[in-house]
């Protein structure tokens, strides 16, 4: 019997992985258009496996490939009298439309239609097959019963989808919006297809349609989620005061969460529209109950106040620093504000040592690994700005340790090598940062990938390794915020060293520098330059957009932006800068568009 039983096993472990291997190599013969090959072998699967319906789909789309219609037919005929398959419907059409008979393509269409209209439990499959063949109208006209006949937004996506194949920018927002009113965990997903379309002009055809349809829906529905919705719109427009007056009525009538005026004011702050930021978080503080919102919204208040302020004199806002940690005290409510207070004696009030004393006070404190591994990061962070490498690399050494595999822990291997790098021992950081090019944070990946290479290739050549060795001080200096003095490096570098690899990199880290300095009309020498004298290189890409943004930006030449932008739509597709270039050009023609409209 067991011998029976081992046998029976064996044979049908043998007859499944025939099967599956006989699978591997139609589709194999399929992917390379060796129809007739493929056929032979589905159709031998479909003898084992009569219902398996994917089967029969693949043959009918061979037997049409290679124009043997009449076998297509026969076989989709005797799918529909034996099963109750109404996809058939759609393939017996399709099988007709290949051959230009487009009334009886259509009449079998209609009929699909119907059985959709009729059985709403079929919808679904039948719209999918209408869209296997591309046939759009047909799968929205399904899609838009079934939202009819079953009350599921669920069909709402796949309408959006058609929409924007078909170009019907309105009604793609719309269906995408009425899906997310009933699905809000996919609001950021469709916020993020919406960025594609809506830009900073208001007055852009995409931005106008979705205002129209948030404010016709806001005169129908009392539901919150529209009146976010414009709010966010007015966010992308950088109409941050109507944004914050929204985002506050919002808060009025629901008197729970500030969450929405806070992130207002964060993206003012980022816009530098340092009235709104002030604005929102001085409300945050008459409105707020919660003590970590309004220490969270005085630390925002004073960091603003650290980049408005025109006055040498920094000890008002020191001052302000004290009396709030004195008042709400060391824990694990103020860290994010401790953070910013070491900041701001280390970099801006040029008090290094005492940032260090704190921070290492600070460290006494009853928190959690996380909070104390952040400490640790800025005591480091500041420890390197005061050139004691060897302390700092002794506090990310810590951090790696007690909070293995985090994106902490990555942090603070990616800024070990960075210090390593900073202190000329290249060979050490450049190992470490390929073991980080593995990291689960991709912005970490993605630095330790540019250092790296940038280690890698300018390394040799040089002996000393002066070149890598000068750049590496003037991006230290950079860290240590003297900026003055890395432009200075550079040009030394820029001069003295002026054939070897390297001068791109310091070109356009140089041209940042000047931009910071607000020097614009010397960091566009600088990106000219790059792109004059390296067009090959890979800062290219980089060098267009830049120079791109401070056209848009600061000197205000549109015309001249465009023209950056479109060098990378056209000659870097794969450029990380793609998909913003693509929006920024999109958005100043539409401006260029309006304007010579009105000047007609």
């Amino acid at each position: 019997m067991m011998k029976s039983l081992i046998c029976l096993f064996f044979g049908m472990f043998t007859f499944v992985l025939s099967a599956q291997t006989d699978y591997d190599l139609a589709e194999n013969y399929f992917n390379k258009g060796e129809f007739e090959k493929a056929l032979i072998l589905y159709q031998k699967l479909h003898k084992s496996s009569p219902t398996n319906s994917n089967l029969v789909f693949r043959i009918i789309e061979i037997q049409q490939e290679l124009q043997h219609f009449d076998e297509a037919e026969t076989l989709i005929k005797s799918q529909l009298s034996t099963r109750k398959n109404p996809q058939m419907l759609v393939e017996l059409g399709y099988n007709f439309q290949r051959q230009n008979k487009i009334e009886k393509a259509n009449e079998n269409y209609q009929k699909a239609i119907d059985v959709a209209n009729s059985v709403p439990n079929y919808t679904y499959a039948i719209g999918l097959r209408f869209e296997e063949h591309s046939l759009v109208g047909q799968a929205i006209e399904v899609y838009k019963l079934a939202i009819i006949q079953t009350q599921n937004s669920n069909y709402e996506y796949r309408l959006a989808g058609l929409y924007a194949e078909q170009k019907d920018v309105q009604n793609m927002f719309l269906s995408y919006l009425n899906f997310t009113e009933n699905n809000p965990t996919y609001l950021n997903q469709v916020l993020r297809l919406f960025g594609n379309y809506i830009s900073e002009n208001s007055n852009s055809e995409y931005n106008l349609t979705l205002k129209k349809i948030i404010l016709k829906k806001l005169q129908s529905s009392s539901n919150i989620f529209w009146n976010q919705m414009l709010s966010w719109l007015y966010v992308q427009q950088q109409d941050f005061k109507k944004a914050f007056l929204l985002e506050r009525s919002i808060f009025r009538r629901n008197n729970n969460s500030l969450q929405g005026v806070i992130d207002v004011g964060i993206m003012a702050k980022s816009a530098k529209n340092y009235a709104v930021t002030f604005e929102v978080f001085d409300y945050v503080i008459q409105n707020a109950q919660d003590s970590r919102l309004i220490i969270e919204a005085n630390r925002q208040l004073l960091e603003l106040e650290l980049v408005r302020t025109i006055s040498p004199d920094l000890k008002p806002i020191k001052t302000k620093y004290n009396t709030l940690l004195n008042r709400y005290g060391l824990n694990s409510e103020t860290v994010e504000l401790q953070l910013s207070y070491a900041n701001f004696l280390a970099m801006h009030f040029q008090q290094q040592p005492e940032a260090i004393s704190f921070l290492k006070s600070a460290l006494s404190q009853n928190l959690s690994p996380t909070d104390l591994g952040r400490l640790k990061l800025k005591l480091a962070d500041i420890l390197v700005t005061n050139s004691q490498f060897n302390q700092a690399l002794l506090y990310y050494a810590q951090v790696q340790t007690s909070l293995k595999n985090s994106t902490l822990a990555q942090e603070a291997r990616f800024k070990s090598a960075r210090t390593s790098y900073y202190k000329g021992d290249f060979d050490w950081a450049e190992n470490q940062l390929k073991v980080l090019k593995a990291s689960t944070s991709q912005l970490i990946a993605n630095d330790a990938l540019d250092l790296q290479l940038l280690i890698t290739d300018h390394k040799f050549g040089d002996s000393l390794q002066t070149p890598l060795r000068l750049y590496a001080k003037a991006d230290f200096l950079k860290f240590q915020n003297k900026k003055a003095e890395a432009i200075s490096v550079l040009d030394k570098l820029i001069s003295e060293q002026n054939t070897h690899a390297i001068v791109d990199e310091a070109l356009l880290l140089q041209a940042e520098l000047f931009e910071s300095k607000t020097q614009h009309q010397k960091a566009k020498e600088n990106y000219l330059r790059i792109i004059e004298d390296f067009p090959s290189e890979i800062l290219i890409d980089d060098s267009h957009f830049a120079l791109a943004e401070l056209y848009r930006k600061v000197l205000d030449q549109p015309e001249q932006a465009i023209k950056y932008y479109e060098k990378i739509i056209f000659n870097h597709p794969d450029s990380i800068h793609f998909v913003a270039s693509k929006k920024h050009f999109r958005n100043l023609r539409e401006k260029s568009k309006n304007k010579t409209t009105i000047d007609l």
